[in-house]
C-alpha cells in the first residue's frame, strides 16, 4: 500500500516534463465521494499476537490529520514543470501567497475537518493550512476514526496503535491526505548525522611505554596538506613504506579554494540558507562569530544570521539528545554554511524535538513564509526496521506535499546521505553512526525522496602549501586503534567498516525523471539486498562534497562552556557545504534556483566525477593514514585509516551510489546561471 502511495505522490517526477496542469475539476454526475482508509495507520508491529488489549476508553490519544489541499495532483505538475531547465515554466515561482491561493488548503476544508473531529467528541489543540492536531479520549478516537487504540507488546515493551487502518468519513475525504501521531513510536528517532573526529576516547597504549626505535610522536600531528608528514614508524598497516600523517582538520577557507568558490570571486551574496536542527544551542551566534574570525573570515554582520527558536515547546529531550546532543549539529551547520558562503543570510529553525512531525513543522515553517532560498538538513532515518517502525506512508506524504511547496516557490531543499554506507546490519555492527534496528541493505530517509537533493560524502586531499585541490574518494573509512603494546593495530587489519556516506538505491520510490538515462541501469533496477526490481527506482545521492570522518573540518562550540574547536565529520558536514554553494551559485545566478535536481543531471559535466582513489590507481592496498592524536589523559592516541571502504556503495565512473554525479567545481559555480 505504501509503493500505491508513493507512485502516486511521485508521478509528475517520473513522467517527465509536463506542462503546467490547471487546477482539476470534479466532473459533472462523478460518484459520490465515500470513506477514505488511511494506509500504514495500522503498523506491522502491531500484530495479532501482540494485542494486550484496548487503552482505557478515558486515555487522552494526540493525532495530527494532514490536510491534502485543493489540488495535489496540479502542485506535483506544478513544482515539476518549474524545476525542469526543458521546460516553457522553468523558474516561474510562486509566492507563498500564490500557492496558497492555488494549491493550500481552503478555509472550508479547515472548517470541515474540524467540524468532523469536534462533533467527534476531539478537541482540537491547533491547526494549520497543513494540519489539524487533535487530541481526545479513547472512546472519541474511536468514533472519528473508525477504530480504537489497543496496547501491544513489542519487545517486552508496551506500545500502542490503531487496531486497524484508521477511516476518514466520506464528508472529509478529500480534503484529508493522512493521519499520524496515533502509534507510540518507540525509540526509532531521527538522528543527527555528525560523529567528532576523535570519537571513541583513547586507546589504552600508556604514554612512555613505547616499543624501541618507535617515532610515533607523543604531541598531536597532522598534516596542512595531503602527503606534506609521512611516517614508517608503528606497526605495519596496509601499505609499505612511509605513510602519511592525516590532514588537519579543514577550516572554511581552505574549502573556498579547493570547491573553487574562492576563484569565483562569490559569497552568496542576496540569497538566504536555513539549517533545520532540533532545540537550539544558546551561544551559537558568538560562537560562530568567534570561529570565523579565528580563521581569517568576518563575523555574521548585524542582521545576516537569525533563530527562530520557542524553547517552551521542546519535548522529548530524553529520547533525543537533548540542546546539548544537537548543538555540535547545529554549530557546524551553521559555521558550514556562513564559511562557503560568507555573505549569504542564515536562519536557524530548531524542531521542538527530533520526532518526524516536529523536523516537518520546521521545514514547514521555512516554506510557509519563504525564509530561505535553500534548506539543509542533516540529519535522518532508516526507512525500515527489525520491529517494522517503518516510515508511515502517511509522514511521506505529509513530507512531500512541504518538499513539492518548496519546489513550486523556488526552495531548494537538501538532505544529508547518512554515515552509515549502505545501512547494512553488517555495516551497523561496526560503524559509529549506524542505527542497530535495521534489517537489511537500505537507502535512508528522507534523502531518498524525490523531491529532495541527497548529499553524500567524500574524503578529500588538498595539494601543496598552496591549498588547491588535489584529489577526492568516497569517503567510507576502516579505522583500527593502536594496541596497548604499540606493536599492533587493533582490530587487525583490514579493519571492518567504521565510519562512511550514505546511498544505494530505495526500494520505496520510483525512478525519478531527472534520474532516467543518468544512473546506470544495473543500479537502478538492483535493491540494496540484491533482489532485482522490474521497476527502475531511486538511487542516492545525487551530488556529495567534504564529510570524511577523518579528512574533517574544524568546528568551533561552547554552548554555554568553555569555547574550543574540534574536528568533525559525516556528511553533515557535506549538507551545509553544498547548501551554502547553492548560494554562491543563486549570486552567480541573480535568480532563485529552486529544486536543484533536474538540473544537475542535465548538466553533468559541470560536476567533478568521483572515482574510488584505490581503483583509479590500480592500488594492490587502500589509500591510508595515521592519525595522531598525541597523549590523550596520559595515552597515546594513534589510529590507522583506509579511505575508499564504503561498504558495498563503489565510487566509479560516472554516476555511483557512493558520491552519485559528483562534487561541485569552479565551472559549475560559474555556468550554472546559463543553465
Amino acid at each position: 500500500m505504501r509503493a500505491a502511495v508513493i507512485a502516486a505522490a511521485s508521478l509528475a517526477l517520473a513522467s517527465g516534463s509536463l506542462l503546467i496542469a490547471a487546477p482539476s475539476q470534479a466532473a459533472s454526475g462523478a460518484a459520490a465521494p465515500t470513506a477514505k482508509t488511511i494506509a500504514d495507520s495500522h503498523p506491522a508491529w502491531a500484530t495479532a499476537s501482540g494485542d494486550a488489549g484496548a487503552v482505557a476508553a478515558s486515555t487522552q490519544i494526540t493525532g495530527t490529520v494532514h490536510l491534502a489541499g485543493q489540488d495535489p495532483a496540479g502542485l506535483a505538475a506544478y513544482a515539476t514543470a518549474v524545476s525542469d531547465p526543458a521546460n516553457a515554466a522553468y523558474g516561474q515561482f510562486l509566492t507563498p501567497a500564490q500557492y496558497q491561493a492555488r494549491f493550500g488548503a481552503t478555509a472550508a476544508q479547515v472548517k470541515a475537518v474540524t467540524a468532523w473531529a469536534t462533533g467527534a467528541g476531539l478537541t482540537v489543540l491547533g491547526s494549520t493550512t497543513h494540519a489539524v492536531t487533535v487530541r481526545g479520549t479513547n472512546s472519541a478516537i474511536t468514533k472519528a476514526f473508525g477504530t480504537g487504540i489497543h496496547n501491544y507488546r513489542v519487545s517486552g515493551k508496551l506500545r500502542h496503535a490503531p487496531a486497524r487502518d484508521v477511516t476518514v468519513p466520506a464528508s472529509v475525504a478529500s480534503a484529508v491526505l493522512g493521519v499520524t501521531g496515533l502509534s507510540s513510536a518507540g525509540d526509532n528517532v531521527v538522528r543527527p548525522d555528525y560523529v567528532r573526529t576523535d570519537d571513541g576516547g583513547p586507546a589504552t597504549t600508556p604514554a612512555g611505554h613505547k616499543k624501541p626505535g618507535d617515532q610515533l610522536p607523543t604531541t598531536a600531528t597532522c598534516s596542512d596538506y595531503w602527503g606534506q608528514k609521512t611516517t614508517t614508524a608503528g606497526p605495519a598497516g596496509y601499505a609499505k613504506g612511509a605513510v602519511p600523517f592525516d590532514q588537519c582538520s579543514f577550516y572554511p577557507s581552505q574549502l573556498r579554494k579547493a570547491y573553487g568558490i574562492t576563484a569565483s570571486g562569490l559569497t552568496g551574496k542576496g540569497a538566504t540558507v536555513a539549517i533545520v536542527d532540533a532545540y537550539a544551542s544558546s551561544t551559537m551566534l558568538a560562537d560562530a562569530d568567534q570561529y570565523a574570525t579565528a580563521h581569517g573570515d568576518k563575523a555574521f554582520r548585524a542582521g545576516q544570521y537569525r533563530e527562530v527558536v520557542d524553547p517552551s515547546q521542546w519535548e522529548d529531550q530524553d529520547l533525543c539528545g537533548g540542546p546539548e546532543g544537537w548543538a555540535p549539529e547545529e554549530a557546524l551547520d551553521v559555521e558550514m554554511a556562513h564559511g562557503l558562503a560568507p555573505d549569504a543570510n542564515v536562519v536557524y529553525v530548531g524542531a521542538n524535538s527530533c520526532n518526524d512531525d516536529d523536523l516537518l513543522g520546521a521545514i514547514t515553517t521555512i516554506v510557509d513564509g519563504h525564509l530561505a532560498d535553500v534548506i539543509s538538513n542533516s540529519w535522518g532515518e532508516i526507512m525500515h526496521t527489525t520491529d517494522n517502525a517503518d516510515v508511515s506512508a502517511s509522514e511521506i506524504a505529509a513530507y512531500e506535499q512541504v518538499f513539492q511547496q518548496a519546489a513550486a516557490e523556488g526552495i531548494g531543499v537538501g538532505f544529508s546521505a547518512g554515515d552509515c554506507g549502505d545501512s547494512s546490519p553488517t555495516a551497523a555492527a561496526t560503524g559509529a553512526n549506524c542505527q542497530a534496528d535495521t534489517p537489511r541493505a537500505q537507502a535512508n530517509w528522507p534523502d531518498s525522496d524525490p523531491w529532495v537533493t541527497s548529499v553524500g560524502g567524500t574524503a578529500l586531499g588538498i595539494s601543496s602549501k598552496s591549498g588547491t585541490y588535489g584529489f577526492e574518494t568516497d569517503m567510507g573509512t576502516l579505522r583500527s586503534n593502536l594496541s596497548a603494546d604499540g606493536t599492533s593495530w587493533v582490530p587487525s587489519v583490514p579493519a571492518p567498516f567504521y565510519f562512511g556516506g550514505g546511498g544505494g538505491t530505495s526500494e520505496d520510490f520510483a525512478q525519478p525523471a531527472y534520474q532516467r538515462g543518468a544512473v546506470p541501469s544495473s543500479l537502478a533496477h538492483t535493491l540494496m539486498t540484491g533482489a532485482h526490481s522490474r521497476t527502475a527506482q531511486r538511487v542516492t545521492p545525487d551530488v556529495s562534497m567534504n564529510g570524511d570522518l577523518y579528512t574533517s573540518v574544524l568546528v568551533g562550540i561552547s554552548d554555554g562552556a568553555d569555547y574550543s574547536e574540534g574536528g568533525y565529520g559525516g556528511t553533515s558536514v557535506s549538507s551545509p557545504e553544498f547548501a551554502a554553494l547553492q548560494a554562491d551559485a543563486i549570486q552567480a545566478r541573480h535568480h532563485a534556483i529552486g529544486f536543484a535536481n533536474p538540473v544537475l543531471y542535465a548538466h553533468p559535466d559541470l560536476l567533478r566525477d568521483v572515482v574510488d582513489e584505490n581503483a583509479a590507481h590500480h592500488a594492490k592496498t587502500p589509500l591510508s593514514s595515521i592519525v595522531d592524536f598525541g597523549e590523550v589523559n596520559g595515552a597515546l592516541t594513534v589510529r590507522l585509516v583506509a579511505f575508499g571502504q564504503d561498504t558495498s556503495l563503489n565510487a566509479v565512473r560516472g554516476y555511483d551510489n557512493a558520491t552519485g554525479l559528483g562534487t561541485p567545481t569552479l565551472a559549475y559555480l560559474r555556468s550554472f546561471g546559463h543553465h
